[in-house]
């Protein structure tokens, strides 16, 4: 379909599961890669980002059984050592294998070329090519601004110490973190600046921990990985992904009544199950289940909140927040204008489209109620884009989502799922 229409409906009572968490998908599969050994991970996301990593897997070599149905993959990990040393490596517009795979190619050595859509050659790549040269790799970017294709030269990492900048994405660190086990020696970790998104740090570390690689993280801005260190190949469950869960949490915000997202606790892996408490300082509901979260829909208030730690939620806040008494400023997030797309100042456009009064800034933005009328709702080939702004349509009349097929990257189901839980309004 080139749109979709969403239609307003009453107060809700659903429950929903949405598919596994990218980040985790993507994370565990990076480890099993480089494991000793096979590894089976279940509760997989099927999805084009993580589409995008199996290829690329694949074409490195790697041998995948993927049961789409089943939700799981069996991989038999190269233990450090690939099949194949050199090669072109397709990212399409997936940060997450790009960064990811960056760091364990430089690590396991070889020559690659990695390169992806035009969008892709926008996005920094510096601060991690800088660190993994100071490791002992030879990397380089071939498109300005240090962004890609990126071209691999390496015998692998010699360890020693290495800054990675910290305010672009934490997906260099994170990359980094993985492939370090795979040095020759220690590897020591230095942030420079603030690092955003912190929880998806923590995300990684629980991911290695599972894969037989502990590192202590009780402090993110000096890490030391163990090297050299093999990951064991394991059984490892997928928990379902909480940046999508913000879209079903943001739904009982907006149109009422209670969703509970089966699957994720207080306690999840994933830093974004943080995006209720945002809701519950805005007025909502807030209880954990023996199943799952649930949210229940409450009249609304605006808020003050520095949304660096949940970062991927800043736009389902944004739309939420259209509906609320008072405005809210989003602060925290300045980096989010590097990833598929400029997420504040394309979502500062849309919202304006559908009549919200909305401020820019450095680090945010702010978000003023209007009347709000319907709108056609460009999405920038942006999943995001797509799922959060869709949202509005629950109570404005005539909200139209374009190129809705571009929530394939990470839940190609969403707007399906939309609809069941919206056919359970009271």
């Amino acid at each position: 379909m080139d749109s979709v229409a969403i239609a307003p409906c009453g107060p809700l009572d659903a429950r929903v599961r949405p598919p596994g968490s990218k980040s985790l998908t993507n994370r565990a599969l990076v480890c099993a890669a480089l494991a000793d050994g096979p590894s089976r991970l279940t509760g997989v996301l099927d999805s084009e980002d993580t589409r995008v990593m199996i290829a690329a897997l694949e074409q490195l070599g790697l041998a995948l059984v993927v049961d789409r149905d089943a939700a799981t993959i069996d991989i038999t990990g190269c233990g450090g050592q690939l099949a194949v040393d050199r090669g072109e490596v397709w990212v399409a517009n997936s940060g997450t294998t790009i960064r990811f795979l960056t760091a364990m190619l430089a690590a396991i050595g070889g020559h690659y070329r990695l390169d992806g859509v035009p969008r892709m050659r926008q996005r920094p790549m510096g601060d991690l090519l800088a660190a993994l040269d100071a490791l002992g790799a030879s990397c380089r970017a071939e498109s300005p601004g240090d962004c890609p294709p990126v071209v691999i030269d390496t015998r692998g990492l010699h360890g020693g110490t290495a800054v990675v900048g910290g305010d672009i994405s934490s997906q260099f660190l994170s990359g980094l973190l993985m492939a370090a086990p795979y040095a020759a020696a220690p590897v020591d970790l230095r942030v420079d600046g603030p690092l955003v998104s912190q929880p998806y740090v923590h995300m990684t570390l629980g991911v290695m921990r599972a894969f037989g690689i502990d590192v202590d993280g009780s402090d993110l801005r000096r890490l030391t990985v163990p090297a050299p260190g093999r990951y064991r190949g394991t059984a490892y469950d997928i928990e379902p992904d909480a940046s999508a869960a913000s879209y079903f949490w943001g739904a009982a915000a907006i149109a009422g009544g209670t969703v509970t997202v089966e699957g994720l606790g207080s306690q999840a892996l994933q830093g974004d199950v943080g995006f209720v408490e945002c809701l519950r300082a805005m007025g909502c509901g807030v209880a954990e289940t023996t199943t799952g979260l649930a949210v229940t829909g409450a009249p609304l208030r605006g808020i003050d909140v520095d949304m660096n730690a949940i970062s991927d939620t800043v736009q389902t806040l944004a739309v939420v927040a259209l509906f609320a008494e008072g405005p809210t400023r989003i602060t925290g997030v300045a980096h989010i204008r590097h990833k598929e797309t400029d997420r504040i100042g394309d979502l500062a456009r849309e919202l304006r489209k559908l009549g919200g009064l909305v401020e820019e800034h450095g680090d945010g933005l702010t978000i003023t109620p209007a009347p709000l009328h319907g709108a056609t709702i460009e999405t920038y080939d942006d999943h995001r884009m797509a799922m959060s702004l869709s949202l509005a349509g629950l109570r404005v009349p005539g909200v139209v989502i374009t190129n809705p097929a571009c929530t394939g990257k990470t839940y190609p189901r969403y707007f399906e799922d939309l609809a069941r839980v919206c056919a359970t309004a009271v």
